[in-house]
This record gives C-alpha cells, sequence and structure tokens, in this order.
C-alpha cells in the first residue's frame, strides 16, 4: 500500500531523535525537543502545491533552486534564512528527502542528540 506524502514524510522526520509533531501555523511542524522547527509541511497552505519547508546549511538553497526549480524552491516567511522549499507534487526521489530531513535536523539539533543520530547510523 503506497502512503501519501505526508505519511512519508512525518515518518521521516519521526525518526529523527527526541522529535516531535504539532500543528504550528495550520501545518504539521516537526521540532526538535519540542523546541526548534526543522520541517513544516505545506500542503496547499500559500499556494496549490504540495511541499515542505526546512532548515537547510548555508547555500544549500539556491544551489538546490539553481540545479532542480522545478522540484525546490524559496519558502516564504523562512526562505530569507536559508531555508527550503521541496515540492511533493512532482515525482519524489525519497532517498533524497530523507537526505534533505537528516540535513535539515543536523541544523537545528543540538550536538548531542547529533552523537546518538550518528550512533544510530553508525
Amino acid at each position: 500500500m503506497d502512503t501519501g506524502p505526508l505519511e512519508r514524510l512525518r515518518s521521516l522526520c519521526l525518526a529523527m531523535p527526541e522529535a516531535t509533531e504539532r500543528v504550528s501555523h495550520g501545518e504539521p511542524t516537526w521540532f526538535v525537543r519540542g523546541k526548534k522547527v526543522f520541517v513544516n509541511y505545506a500542503g496547499h497552505h500559500h499556494d496549490d502545491r504540495v511541499g515542505f519547508w526546512c532548515a537547510a546549511p548555508p547555500g544549500v538553497q539556491e544551489e538546490m533552486i539553481a540545479e532542480d526549480p522545478e522540484r525546490f524552491y524559496r519558502p516564504p516567511y523562512v526562505g530569507h534564512r536559508g531555508w527550503l522549499g521541496v515540492y511533493l507534487d512532482v515525482d519524489v526521489d525519497w532517498a533524497e528527502i530523507a537526505e534533505i530531513v537528516d540535513q535539515a535536523y543536523r541544523v537545528v539539533a543540538p550536538k548531542r542528540l547529533l552523537a546518538e543520530l550518528d550512533a544510530r547510523a553508525g
């Protein structure tokens, strides 16, 4: 059974150490320790597209948008801080989405949780 993009994104986000979910600004949003946002679902909230916004390391937003503007965009409100918008209503590479979520988590998570994440992977 194929799950929808929200469910797949949710499972990736909640797999991160001490990640929590709650609705913020009308959309499912994932936090580190209930405080710092690392991914925000964007399902028709600001336009007719489905996707998500996430924290990204410096320069990644510009690089990804330049590489593939059909799949990546500068999100409203947080784009000026370097956050990346990712469309989910296109042909989605879920392995790449998992890497993007991992990167978003690493931008905001404290060192102890990053060590836990790395220990899981190793």
